[in-house]
């Protein structure tokens, strides 16, 4: 049996990024944003959403970019801390020892210690009611290194120990259950 409930946001879990914002190192700053995805994949375009009274919305108004990176399980501290605490009153990076480097495509932030940084140029902002969705296009990805296997080319995000968040909690991801298309492979 299952129970009715008033419409509200359940649509769990979502990846925990910290967003880079602002365009030179006086003014950058970092925010924990739930609300993030993929909308298209040619052209590469994305969605954050925010909360307009948030310090960094007017910085990506005004700059009309921004960066998301992914977290880890060595980042949720510094993670939950960014989503607590206002860029108005901290320097989230001195304040969290998090290493901020400069795009190279926008001149937002983003982090050293993110395995995967997520270059955005805004494309429209939809005013939506307590939330304004960002619409951005992926004008470039920077990867670390570290996860990319040397013999095979490959990407493995998934030796990253990512974390997600849900419904007020962060979770590590788990193990692999499967692939795409596993569930029609021919054995």
């Amino acid at each position: 049996m299952k129970q009715s409930w008033k419409p509200g946001t359940m649509i769990y879990p979502l990846p925990a990024v910290l967003v880079g914002v602002g365009d030179r190192r006086e003014n950058w700053n970092l925010i924990t944003i739930g609300w993030v995805g993929t909308i298209c994949t040619n052209p590469a375009m994305c969605y954050i959403s925010v909360r307009p009274e948030r310090h960094s919305y007017p910085l990506i108004e005004q700059t009309r970019e921004f960066t998301i990176n992914l977290t880890t399980e060595q980042m949720a501290r510094e993670t939950d801390w960014c989503g607590v605490k206002s860029g108005r009153d901290y320097d989230k990076f001195n304040e969290t020892g998090l290493t901020p480097m400069e795009g190279e495509m926008v001149k937002s932030p983003t982090i050293e210690q993110s395995p995967l940084a997520i270059e955005c140029k805004v494309v429209e902002i939809k005013e939506l009611g307590s939330h304004n969705m960002i619409i951005a296009e992926v004008v470039n990805i920077r990867a670390d290194e570290k996860f990319i296997d040397k013999e095979t080319g490959e990407f493995r995000l998934q030796d990253a120990k990512l974390i997600s968040y849900s419904h007020g909690h962060y979770y590590k991801l788990g193990e692999e259950i499967g692939k795409f298309g596993f569930s029609v492979k021919k054995k």
